[in-house]
C-alpha cells in the first residue's frame, strides 16, 4: 500500500512539474526563444523549484514546439517516456544510473542519449546529488512517464 502511494504521488509531482514548467513566467518567455545567458550553478535549491517525492527539482528553460531543455537536481526513480527522447548532460554527482538493462557509471561531463522507450533513472549517488541539463524531443506531456521497478 506504500509503494502504491509512494509511485502515485511520484507520478503526482511529475506531471505538477511538468505543467509548472509549461505555466510559469520563465518558460513561456523562453518560449519566444529571446538570447540569454543562464549562468547554471546558481540554479540550486528552490532556484530549481520544489522537490517532488523523490527530492528531484526541475527547472524548464526553454520550451519550444520540437523540445524542452531544463535543469534537474536530485534523484530520479527508474522510468520511460513512451513518445520523448532524452538527453542529458551531467553537471554534477559521481555514481549510477540505469539506462536500458544495465547500470552505468556517471560522472560530471557525461552526457547520456536515452532514445524513447528506454528506462533510466534510478540513480545513486557517491556524494553529492546529480545536477543535469535535460533536453527531450519532441517535448514531454505530462502522460508521458511510466515508473519501473
Amino acid at each position: 500500500m506504500n509503494r502504491i502511494f509512494f509511485l502515485g504521488s511520484l507520478a503526482l509531482a511529475f506531471v505538477a512539474g511538468a505543467m509548472v514548467s509549461r505555466m510559469s513566467p520563465q518558460a513561456q518567455a523562453a518560449n519566444e526563444l529571446t538570447p540569454m545567458v543562464i549562468h547554471v550553478p546558481d540554479l540550486a535549491g528552490d532556484k530549481l523549484g520544489m522537490p517532488s517525492g523523490t527530492g528531484l527539482r526541475s527547472k524548464g528553460i526553454v520550451i519550444q514546439d520540437g523540445m524542452t531543455l531544463a535543469v534537474q537536481a536530485g534523484p530520479v526513480p527508474k522510468h520511460l517516456h513512451t513518445n520523448a527522447n532524452e538527453i542529458q548532460y551531467y553537471l554534477e554527482g559521481t555514481g549510477t544510473i540505469w539506462l536500458g538493462d544495465k547500470e552505468v557509471q556517471i560522472k560530471p561531463g557525461d552526457l547520456v542519449i536515452i532514445p524513447k522507450g528506454t528506462a533510466h533513472g534510478g540513480t545513486k549517488t557517491e556524494g553529492a546529488p546529480f545536477k543535469a541539463i535535460a533536453i527531450k524531443t519532441p517535448p514531454q506531456a505530462p502522460d508521458d512517464i511510466k515508473l519501473l521497478n
